[in-house]
């Protein structure tokens, strides 16, 4: 994908530390993989203090981004294929 703004994705927590995403994702869903900084998912490159939590929930990728000037995101995007991958990370 590649950029942020083309995907269709849910903002669920706004202006966000990374540990206020850290621990909403340990608490709100079951699956989870810790990243450090610069981890590459949807073709963006992760920035953060680590460990960064990435959530997973069925088909959707749940995971902080930081906008410059906006500050920081939750956002959940569907897709099916980078799910898969990221679990394949977590063996």
């Amino acid at each position: 994908m590649g950029c942020v703004e083309s995907m269709n994705y849910e903002i669920l927590l706004r202006d966000a530390t990374f540990k206020e995403s850290r621990d909403f994702i340990r608490g709100n869903f079951k699956e989870s993989i810790d990243v450090q900084p610069g981890f590459k998912i949807f073709d963006v490159y992760v920035i953060g203090l680590p460990p960064i939590a990435i959530g997973l929930d069925g088909d959707f990728v749940i995971f902080p981004y930081t906008k410059p000037c906006h500050g920081t995101f939750l956002l959940r995007v569907e897709d099916k294929d980078e799910a898969a991958r990221l679990r394949l990370l977590k063996k």
